[in-house]
């Protein structure tokens, strides 16, 4: 770590409230990759409405699965964020494409990076946010 960065430990309430946040898409993604590892036929034909082969339903399910999993380990949250920021937007593109709505996809990230702001002091050195 740079020594010009000073860091400074989060609050209970500031910490607590991050890893809330971060649980909600965390916990959806964790879902999402179970759907896709167990091969339901929810994921299957999600899969072939957006015109994705097959073969894709497990190694997509896995990307999301270790993704998710760096996120919630405190000492990769940030490589985790940046992975899921890709998946994410990955998804983005795909509802975008077929003309739909893409709230979800776009909202999880959102929550993702706000969750781990509040509970990873570094990132308050890189994006510092002016207080009111």
């Amino acid at each position: 770590m740079h020594p010009a960065v000073a860091v400074s430990k989060p609050s209970k309430a500031m910490l607590w409230t991050g890893r809330v946040i971060s649980a909600l898409p965390a916990i959806m993604l964790l879902f999402g990759a179970s759907l896709n590892l167990m091969r339901s036929p929810m994921a299957v034909q999600g899969l072939a409405k957006y015109g994705y082969p097959a073969g894709a339903l497990i190694p997509i399910g896995i990307a999301a699965l270790v993704s998710t999993i760096l996120y919630i380990i405190p000492q990769t949250a940030v490589f985790g964020a940046v992975l899921l920021t890709g998946y994410l937007g990955g998804a983005t593109a795909t509802h975008v494409h077929a003309g739909e709505p893409f709230f979800m996809p776009v909202l999880c990230g959102i929550l993702v990076w706000i969750g781990l702001y509040l509970r990873e002091p570094r990132l308050s050195g890189l994006v510092p946010l002016r207080k009111l």
